[in-house]
């Protein structure tokens, strides 16, 4: 009787474990809408590692299929998780949920791990493997959207803007993924590697530096090929570009510059400036910009 009380006992804590961790798998699970469903730590690179995890999230109103936002999160390619920029953006999360759309936040590998182009190789899969399991996760395979903050907001307009080309080396295993970009919404991400100065590219390990894996002038073609403005052309999909005015990190003239290359290739566009803004925080997530992105969203996912 006694062996038997004990397995019960036994049994009924590592269900409470295991109800415990589930519960906190999600640690901005109280930003979202109530009702809205988790699915964390999903492994998108048939591998073991860490950065390979995206996580979905599901509004509460049951649907068939939802359009997707794929959220890219910043940290100068070398901090912060999939987490990342949620804490600050709390409206706009929860605006994403209440109007319909699905979330998807994805990690990847940090330049002091593994330097360029492993980072838009992780998100290029992220996307593919959202893309390919599309049934499976109820979201709408033809109906993707990507946002991104500074670093985020650069693999962004990278993944959309080269997605119209055959850049082998951006893909794991160099196939070209199948996925198209609907609209794009670039969070003060940097667009031209080569018309960086001081600070941004002079020092060893400042950023850009440490993400190429070399001194930008030294490599200037890798430098190209990392900018998303080397990239554009008039079948790009449309963006909504959001920057500080008093940026110290990212110079405003490089989402002016995005802003100006897509223009002239014919590629709608628009650019907010926020006034006084530095890199990031919760200036960014007011109702002007938000209604901007809804309308951007509504009109290219719905």
């Amino acid at each position: 009787m006694k062996k038997i009380c004990l397995n019960l006992i036994v049994i009924v804590l590592c269900f409470a474990a295991y109800s415990q961790a589930q519960t906190i798998t999600n640690p901005k699970q109280d930003i979202f809408p109530k009702g809205t469903t988790f699915i964390n730590n999903v492994p998108y690179a048939g591998d073991t590692l860490k950065k390979h995890l995206l996580d979905i999230y599901l509004p509460p109103v049951v649907k068939s299929s939802y359009p997707l936002i794929v959220w890219v999160h910043g940290g100068a390619w070398m901090l912060n998780d999939k987490y990342a920029d949620m804490s600050y953006m709390t409206q706009t999360l929860k605006g994403f949920i209440d109007k319909g759309y699905a979330i998807a936040s994805i990690d990847y590998r940090h330049s002091t791990t593994a330097p360029f182009p492993a980072q838009i190789q992780d998100c290029n899969q992220a996307v593919e493997f959202l893309y390919q399991n599309a049934a499976k996760y109820k979201l709408d395979r033809d109906k993707i959207a990507l946002i991104g903050f500074s670093a985020g907001g650069h693999l962004a307009s990278l993944l959309a803007l080269s997605n119209n080309n055959n850049v082998k080396e951006f893909y794991a295993g160099g196939k070209k993924p199948d996925f198209k970009i609907k609209v794009v919404l670039d969070f003060y991400g940097p667009s031209d590697f080569l018309s960086l100065k001081g600070v941004e590219v002079n020092d060893a390990k400042s950023p850009v530096n440490l993400l190429l894996g070399a001194w930008v002038f030294d490599r200037p073609d890798l430098a190209q090929k990392a900018s998303p403005v080397t990239y554009v052309d008039k079948n790009d999909p449309p963006f909504l570009i959001v920057q500080g005015e008093k940026d110290e990190s990212v110079n405003p003239i490089q989402s002016i510059s995005l802003s100006l290359h897509l223009k002239l290739a014919g590629v709608k566009n628009d650019l907010i400036i926020v006034p006084n803004a530095p890199h990031f925080g919760v200036m960014f997530d007011a109702e002007n910009i938000r209604e901007k992105a809804f309308q951007y969203l509504d009109e290219y996912l719905k």
